[in-house]
């Protein structure tokens, strides 16, 4: 026979219920507040709480000197397209999330990321240079970073834009091969990445122009060997496009900009060869 609990403990069962179901409704409350809450990155990027980070970059717009209005419009088409290229780099964080080692992130997106900044705002100072002072010491707002609130791989898809049209992302930085030489290649089941070659390609380069010219392909072969490097040391790493996303790709921006830097200097006291990028992407030989 079932004893009737006395009033103090149907009371108290009351109470202890009661607070319960108040502590399960908060829980549930909080949990949809981090859900969908967001912070924004000094109007840079904006960020999920729950995400693992977003990438920033600094201002471009704000650094550049008055722009002549024969380079307005090379100007404008520079600065969105760094903004683009910020989004990318975002939604890159995303879809690569969980891939690769503890510098994934640097290898395959921060530093893919500078070299594409670095040749577009060559270009700009460039454009700038062609009927006004060239501004110097753009490429030191090439570097971005991870502001990390996670895992150091995702932010939201779509950054939100800087408040000039350019301040973020995209250059072809610097460095790349002048060709298949300096492929100290990885003999191995590894491979060998192959490029096609530079120097052959130019045209008479004027005596002001050598010691550039020269420098930069210097710089491709050094390029192209650290490349073959990182092809050994990240065996294994990644998923099946990890090889295009953290060396081929990033080769062949890094590619751009000193293939751009050589035309550029060359163009200084003769005619600016054409058609040189179409020299800038490479291939894994297996």
């Amino acid at each position: 026979m079932s004893r009737a609990l006395p009033k103090y403990n149907k009371r108290r069962v009351a109470f202890i219920g009661g607070a319960a179901a108040v502590a399960l409704s908060g829980t549930v409350i909080a949990g949809f507040a981090l859900a969908g809450e967001t912070s924004r990155n000094g109007g840079t990027n904006a960020r999920t709480l729950a995400g693992p980070g977003t990438i920033s970059c600094p201002d471009v717009r704000s650094k550049l000197p008055a722009v002549p209005a024969t380079a307005r419009a090379e100007i404008d088409r520079n600065l969105a397209l760094l903004d683009t290229q910020i989004q990318e780099a975002n939604k890159r964080l995303v879809d690569t999330v969980g891939q690769g080692g503890p510098n994934f992130v640097q290898n395959a997106i921060l530093g893919p990321l500078k070299d594409k900044r670095v040749a577009t705002v060559n270009r700009m100072a460039t454009a700038i240079g062609r009927t006004a002072a060239r501004p110097q010491g753009l490429e030191a707002l090439a570097p971005c970073t991870l502001n990390a609130g996670g895992n150091a791989a995702a932010a939201t898809p779509k950054a939100t834009p800087t408040k000039q049209a350019g301040g973020n992302a995209g250059t072809s930085g610097n460095a790349g091969t002048s060709g298949n030489a300096g492929n100290s290649g990885n003999t191995n089941a590894v491979g060998t990445i192959s490029c096609p070659d530079v120097r052959s390609k130019l045209p008479a380069v004027p005596a002001t122009a050598r010691a550039e010219v020269d420098r930069n392909l210097a710089l491709l072969d050094t390029q192209i060997q650290e490349a073959n490097k990182r092809l050994v040391d990240t065996v294994g790493q990644g998923g099946p496009n990890f090889v295009q996303n953290a060396i081929l790709g990033p080769l062949k921006d890094k590619r751009v900009a000193a293939i751009d830097r050589i035309a550029i200097s060359i163009g200084r006291t003769a005619a600016k060869p054409q058609g040189l990028n179409s020299l800038a992407a490479c291939t894994l030989t297996k």
